[in-house]
């Protein structure tokens, strides 16, 4: 299914199947469903045989107004799981234990709420929740790409305390920010959802709804390139840029607090510039402009937005010394250089599917002949990509912690957005031209479907 529509029940209200697995944070779901109640969903509730452990099957019945099962022979003569899965419009499951993780990931059905996932043809979102090292092991990440890779969206976990005295990263996110990119990926489906979830949390399910929630980025993966490249000379040298990723991050961070699901490249991200960026969001690291080409091209496959907010080198050395050159009294040293891919260009002419968005950067200085603006829309007319966010650089201007102006213009040249102020704010104006231009690519190319 390509249209968000598709997924669309036939009921009035949206349904969404909330599965609670055996986690010391199924108590914090309670809140879930009475936020999700009040933005004006359906809930039915599919705790696992453990999860009751923790929380009772009386709770939850109380709570939904709906019976609940949690094995696949519950009201067999109905086909629980199957029904269960085909009226879901999402599939939200909170806490998801990495036991569970595990299950979905490799197709175990050996109780209802597994067997609902393997029926499901809905969206599906996740909110972990574990220990840290449970978290980190590596065959937890490897389960957590495989339902990537597959669409399954994330929310979460964050750092703080977990069972006992420990704290760390695995802490399940709180109710209202699970119930908010529920709300967000229902109404990208086109359900009408006219309650905020910071409104719904706490209000009985019978109140009215408020204001209605934008659209942003919920439902899309976002792909996003930051920092800068290095191309190695010799062990000790490289030739480099002033990039330092603050502005790939800020976009990332604004597009994950729109719902978009973000993953980020990041090359040669420091540790301070790291750590702004929210642990929600998946990060590869590479030092090289052809690691970059190579992790962009492989996450491209899967994403519906891609920026390029990299600063990529234009040309590496041909040899790489395995030793530090040293002087030889010539009083001059030659270094030959041979050109990057164009990652850009290639991401912009290779898309997985037309109604891909792929946005670029282009941090330019002006000179005698033209400004700064002018050679941005000339590298927006040479990549093909949807857009470019010009950005002025200088030793002043544009790279690090200072104020930034950009202006984003298309292909033709056409200025669509301009913004200044500080990474964040940029950022946040940014990820808001995202949102519309996705949107509005993949509705366009959805109508010339539909034409054919």
């Amino acid at each position: 299914m390509n249209s968000a529509e598709s997924y669309r029940g036939s009921g009035s209200s949206p349904t969404v199947v909330l599965g609670i697995t055996g986690g010391i944070a199924a108590y914090k779901s309670a809140a879930v469903v009475r936020g999700l109640r009040a933005a004006g969903c359906s809930v039915r509730v599919v705790p696992t045989p453990a999860a009751l452990t923790m929380v009772g099957r009386t709770t939850w019945e109380a709570l939904s107004g709906h019976p609940v099962y949690t094995e696949v022979n519950d009201a067999a003569d109905e086909v629980t799981h199957v029904r269960t899965g085909s009226e879901a419009d999402l599939l939200l499951i909170a806490p998801a234990t990495a036991n569970t993780l595990a299950k979905l990931a490799v197709g175990i059905a050996d109780n209802l709420l597994t067997a609902t996932a393997l029926v499901a043809t809905c969206p599906l979102l996740i909110a972990p929740a574990m220990h840290t090292q449970m978290w980190e092991n590596p065959a937890t990440q490897a389960n957590i790409a495989t339902l990537r890779s597959r669409g399954a969206t994330f929310v979460g976990p964050d750092t703080g305390r977990l069972t006992g005295a420990d704290s760390g990263m695995g802490r399940m996110s709180e109710p209202s920010t699970i119930v908010a990119r529920a709300v967000d990926m229902l109404t990208a489906q086109g359900w009408n959802m006219t309650a905020t979830a910071a409104d719904a949390i706490g209000r009985g399910a019978n109140a009215q709804p408020a204001a209605p929630v934008a659209h942003g980025l919920s439902g899309l993966r976002v792909l996003i390139s930051a920092g800068g490249t290095h191309e190695p000379i010799d062990p000790v040298r490289f030739i480099g840029n002033r990039s330092t990723g603050r502005m790939g991050v800020a976009v990332a961070n604004a597009a994950l607090a729109r719902g978009g699901d973000v993953v980020v490249v990041g090359a040669n991200l420091e540790s301070a510039v790291l750590a702004q960026l929210s642990s929600q969001i998946e990060v590869h690291s590479v030092v090289t402009a052809q690691e970059l080409f190579e992790r962009m091209r492989e996450l491209s496959t899967h994403a519906d937005v891609i920026v390029m907010a990299a600063a990529v080198a234009d040309f590496r050395p041909v040899l790489r010394a395995t030793h530090k050159i040293k002087k030889d009294g010539s009083g001059s040293q030659v270094l030959e250089l041979e050109e990057n891919p164009d990652i850009l260009a290639y991401l912009a002419n290779h898309r997985s599917r037309p109604e891909q968005l792929v946005v670029g950067f282009a941090a330019e200085t002006g000179d005698s002949a033209h400004s700064a603006l002018e050679y941005g829309k000339a590298k927006a007319a040479r990549k093909g990509a949807d857009a470019i966010v010009v950005n002025e650089v200088g030793e002043r201007k544009g790279f690090g912690a200072v104020r930034t102006d950009v202006t984003i213009v298309d292909i033709h040249g056409g200025e669509l957005a301009k913004a200044a102020g500080t990474k964040e704010e940029v950022g946040a104006a940014v990820a808001d031209y995202l949102g519309q231009a996705a949107r509005a690519r993949s509705a366009h190319f959805a109508h010339s479907e539909r034409s054919e």
